[in-house]
């Protein structure tokens, strides 16, 4: 990549340092990217359009933002530099005019138990300091408030040397943390359903666990068998007291197995080290399952689940303790801590004020502190991390967003386009990738990518102004003033799922008959309660597929064929036509090239530099050894099998010299979805947003069950999408089966045949049903938010 070099005249009176008014991209290649060439306006709003998969994250944060980051950090020293991650440089001829780059991206905060809205925006870390100088009594430091901190005391001899002399001394020591010791900060305890670890009727040797990963093939199978510790032969239901105990809770111990010191644990503390250690939704789905038949979480008796020690909850601040304080709703604490007038912490209280007002500011004070991280939406998560960045004093500054109105209401829309537009009045350059036409109505300049996804798009269409971009023709232009209008007639509903007193989060004893056989949308404001309800009341029900807003999970290695269970029958096939082994037609099996090892490129780790990575020399990046090459089915290897789109795939395997009627299936629902586009054999971690939320419903479409539960479907999706979404979701019901959908989107719920609305508000201002009907009589009612802005959507 070059940059630009050399001075440019300017017109008489414009200083030098007022012509770097546009950040210029030259040649931009990253991804799907054509050469594209762009200059981007400073210190103004930018929205990036296009289609779901069209390059507009390979633009932006792929190219202008990921080189802002990488030249930062070159500017700290490389002994700096290797703590850091390293960023390759982007495929790009010139980037001229960056700034600072902010990233506000929907990626989950993190799926660490201990995790809150507390601690991942420091306003934990002011209540704490608050506490430990107003608390009433006093306890300690700020550590004592602290749920991550235990408490520890300790005493011995130590030796000292003191005027000439080596002199022991006796010293004690004692650290008052905040950490309940019964959960460990954790707020519930778990309990074990024996039966499911272990079939007590055999002996290990006869595979008598049944915990993941511990078959007697593998290494912990392994240790157990080998430990010495009790017979691998005798029943479990025979063992002693003892050797129960030894299998079940032995402390660390180091051991020889097969001639190789290893450590051998019981298997509690062992599974609550591995398992346990992660949040539930960060795992993978089959260790999710056992989990969830294992193991049963409980509140945590003694801390009631506060996370926090008797002390810790014992010290005050006007009758409020800081368990209390983090788990009241954030309007009501911003309320609670406006009420505080203390002249020694009044700058930290005035801080805490700021940030407090910034979650109501930002549509967010129903959340309170003591919510797990790991549970925040991706629309919730991107607008935690926003609050950091609304009362910073930095200017020039470029903000990076990615879709910010996901799991916003339409009435939240309008408040989060206020904040955009704060941020750009304070002197910043605000970049935003966006499908909504109310926030590309605020865009001072628009980027148009396409004209369509993959390796169909990758250009500039257009760019210019939103009125520009109306008359530009362009697949965004065209239906940028689309307006869906409400169904005419709407189907009769087969029967009902009948909800009774949820109360799950801030419903308040909610009794609803959700329609069945028909299409149903759940809506309200953002966080009145629908998701409550929908998991806390219909998800669990047998018969009901959730598909949720979870990202998939898959490394450079996986690809839409292996995510969907695409390649198994293929695989299969190739080996039945070949008369050889399945695995032989796996990269990441027997088949691999031994010199990449079936990654298809050769990595080279260059320390503080970017690694490079090189295309295989001995594959030439088809990741398979050449003599597998050489078995064919209708005509064509495995690898030009994995190079083909989705559609030609689709009509390949459903003709008749290569028909698999597994793979056909699962390709059919993938071209439903509107990704006949992309490569089977793509890597998942190039697809974009939309893609991978297509991608994960046309793969659990798959699962059988009457009830399908769709949670923000449109994420990701272009407005020309959503009319392909529509028209799956009606295709779903007319065979027979109810769809329920979460959802904001006006297109959306005028499409419905049934709609709930909960409300009024957020918090405890929701959890109550303000609205059931059909999509008209909201419209014509207009008593809630949504059925006026619904009603606004239609033209009504």
């Amino acid at each position: 990549m070059a940059t630009s070099a050399g001075t440019t005249k300017n017109p008489p009176g414009i200083h030098a340092a007022d012509s770097h008014d546009r950040i210029r991209v030259c040649g931009a290649r990253v991804n799907n990217l054509r050469d594209v060439d762009v200059e981007i306006p400073k210190r103004r709003l930018t929205v990036f359009t296009g289609v779901s998969g069209s390059g507009k994250s390979s633009l932006v944060f792929g190219t202008i933002a990921a080189e802002s980051q990488r030249m930062i950090n070159e500017t700290y020293s490389t002994f700096v530099q290797g703590f850091m991650p390293t960023l390759a440089r982007p495929d790009v001829d010139v980037l001229d005019g960056l700034t600072t780059a902010i990233i506000v991206d929907q990626e989950r905060m993190g799926a660490n138990p201990r995790s809150t809205v507390g601690t991942a925006t420091d306003v934990n870390a002011m209540l704490r300091i608050l506490f430990s100088r107003l608390g009433d009594p006093h306890i300690g430091s700020a550590q004592a408030f602290s749920f991550n901190v235990a408490s520890i005391s300790g005493a011995g001899a130590v030796t000292v040397e003191k005027a000439g002399r080596t002199i022991k001394e006796r010293r004690s020591f004692s650290l008052i943390g905040g950490m309940c010791p019964r959960c460990e900060g954790r707020g519930s305890v778990s309990d074990f359903d024996l039966s499911a670890l272990f079939d007590d009727s055999r002996s290990l040797n006869e595979g008598a666990l049944t915990i993941p990963g511990y078959s007697m093939d593998g290494w912990y199978g392994r240790i157990y068998r080998g430990c010495g510790f009790f017979d691998p032969d005798k029943p479990i239901s025979e063992f002693t007291k003892k050797q129960m105990n030894d299998l079940l809770y032995k402390e660390p111990t180091r051991i020889k197995v097969e001639g190789v010191n290893v450590t051998f644990e019981g298997l509690i503390p062992k599974i609550q080290k591995s398992f346990l250690a992660k949040d539930r939704e960060a795992m993978q789905p089959h260790i999710r399952a056992f989990v969830d038949r294992a193991i049963t979480f409980s509140t945590c008796p003694e801390c009631d689940g506060t996370r926090l020690t008797e002390l810790a909850r014992s010290s005050k601040i006007a009758g409020i303790s800081i368990a209390d304080a983090c788990s009241m709703q954030i309007s009501d604490l911003a309320d609670w801590v406006r009420g505080l007038d203390e002249p020694s912490v009044a700058p930290l209280l005035e801080n805490l004020r700021q940030t407090l007002d910034s979650f109501v500011d930002i549509g967010l004070g129903y959340l309170s502190l003591d919510r797990p991280a790991g549970t925040l939406s991706g629309g919730e998560a991107q607008r935690t991390k926003l609050i950091r960045h609304l009362g910073s004093s930095l200017t020039d500054v470029t903000y990076v967003f990615d879709e910010p109105t996901i799991g916003l209401h339409p009435h939240d829309i309008r408040r989060m386009n206020d904040l955009l537009l704060q941020l750009r009045d304070k002197g910043n350059t605000v970049l935003v990738v966006e499908h909504k036409p109310e926030v590309i109505a605020i865009a001072d300049h628009v980027v148009d990518l396409g004209p369509r996804a993959g390796s169909e798009g990758g250009t500039v269409t257009f760019e210019g102004t939103v009125d520009g971009l109306r008359a530009s023709g362009t697949l965004t232009g065209k239906h940028l003033d689309d307006r869906a209008s409400v169904k005419s007639t709407v189907r009769t509903p087969t029967g009902a799922l009948e909800v009774r007193g949820a109360d799950t989060h801030n419903l308040q004893s909610v009794d609803v008959d959700i329609p069945l056989g028909v299409l149903t949308v759940i809506t309200g404001v953002a966080g009145s309660g629908k998701s409550s309800l929908v998991d806390g009341s219909v998800s669990r029900r047998s018969g009901v597929v959730t598909i949720d807003q979870g990202a998939i999970k898959g490394s450079r290695r996986s690809n839409p064929a292996t995510y969907t269970g695409l390649l198994d029958p293929i695989r299969k096939a190739f080996a039945k036509a070949n008369g050889v082994k399945p695995a032989l037609f796996s990269a990441n099996s027997e088949g691999a090239c031994p010199n990449c090892n079936g990654a298809g490129v050769v990595y080279s780790d260059l320390a503080i530099m970017a690694g490079v990575a090189i295309p295989c020399e001995v594959c030439e990046g088809k990741r398979f050894q050449a003599a597998v090459l050489e078995y064919t089915l209708g005509g064509r290897d495995i690898s030009e099998v994995l190079q083909m789109s989705v559609a030609e795939a689709e009509e390949f395997f459903g003709s008749s010299d290569a028909k698999i009627p597994a793979a056909h299936k699962i390709l059919v629902r993938l071209v439903d979805v509107g990704l006949g586009y992309l490569k089977i054999g793509q890597p998942l971690t190039t697809l974009s947003g939309g893609e991978r939320q297509r991608l994960k419903l046309a793969t659990r479409m798959g699962e059988k069950g009457d009830v399908y539960v769709l949670d923000e479907p449109t994420t990701g999706l272009h407005l020309a999408d959503v009319e392909n979404l529509l028209a799956l979701l009606d295709r779903l019901v007319d065979s027979g089966r109810s769809v329920i959908v979460i959802e904001h989107h006006q297109a959306v719920m005028a499409h419905a045949d049934r709609i709930v609305d909960i409300g009024p508000g957020a918090g405890h201002d929701g959890g109550r049903i303000v609205f059931e009907g059909t999509p008209a009589e909201l419209v014509a009612d207009r008593s809630t938010l949504t059925g006026q802005h619904l009603a606004e959507y239609v033209g009504a």
